[in-house]
């Protein structure tokens, strides 16, 4: 198809599933158009992956199991329908800043197929926080926890959203850094965020009390952690990559569950 032609809804949504998910989505277009429109509606496939792991975990609950074992299930939902990616990311990005080498150094690093110390130590230290926060949410309730897993499986993507805005470069020539990067509109970008920190904290309204605040201020915290590391990335390897794309969503979807665990 002709990269000059105007993708449809159904380019973005192929380029965002088939990208960010298992689902046997095939992507038909992979041109700056197609992947802005996918990138915009990454948000939805984080809601589709965050509503498999809510429905794990509420399965798990009403199974008996406590809150501690339906966490597990949650967490281990989006690992499963993103073969891994965002946490391999994670750690290969891990690596590459932990390394303290140049950025053409660090790059290779993360290139690598094994995993550091920096890598698995984190790796390790952010699956123990997600398993533990969505623990705690479930512990308030199975739609609280379910709610949980849902807000923060978008959130991650709302990060890749705003990490693909113009004016963010690729640290390398080729892979999905190159695809998505800079090809968001920064007003478009903007507006997801704000989109999600106010459904989040409707959806969270019937709980009552500071709960919707606490939802929206998640939102933004997450969002906030995941533009301090972007820019983190930025200098360091002088752009971005899939490998920090990873560590963006998995930074976003950790901090987003602290709030919501604090209730």
């Amino acid at each position: 198809m002709n990269d000059d032609s105007r993708p449809t809804t159904a380019d973005a949504l192929r380029f965002a599933f088939g990208t960010l998910t298992v689902l046997p989505v095939r992507v038909r277009r992979w041109d700056g158009r197609a992947a802005r429109g996918g990138m915009l509606a990454a948000p939805l496939a984080g809601a589709v992956v965050g509503l498999a792991a809510a429905g794990c975990g509420g399965l798990l609950r009403a199974l008996g199991a406590g809150p501690l074992l339906a966490a597990v299930g949650a967490v281990a939902v989006p690992a499963v329908l993103t073969r891994g990616l965002h946490l391999d990311g994670l750690a290969d990005t891990a690596d590459g800043l932990g390394s303290g080498k140049p950025a053409e150094d660090a790059l290779r690093i993360m290139k690598q197929s094994d995993v550091g110390p920096f890598g698995v130590v984190v790796l390790v230290l952010v699956l123990l926080a997600q398993v533990a926060a969505v623990a705690q949410c479930y512990g308030h309730g199975w739609r609280y926890g379910c709610g949980a897993a849902v807000t923060a499986a978008v959130t991650a993507r709302v990060a890749l959203t705003l990490a693909c805005r113009a004016g963010v470069p690729p640290a390398r020539p080729d892979g999905l850094g190159a695809a998505v990067a800079g090809t968001v509109p920064v007003p478009a970008a903007l507006a997801v965020p704000a989109a999600c920190a106010a459904l989040a904290a409707a959806a969270y309204a019937p709980f009552g009390g500071l709960t919707p605040l606490r939802a929206a201020v998640s939102v933004a915290l997450a969002l906030l952690t995941a533009e301090a590391l972007l820019r983190h990335c930025v200098r360091r390897f002088g752009g971005v990559t899939g490998d920090v794309f990873g560590a963006l969503a998995e930074s976003a979807t950790t901090v987003a569950l602290l709030p919501l665990a604090l209730r």
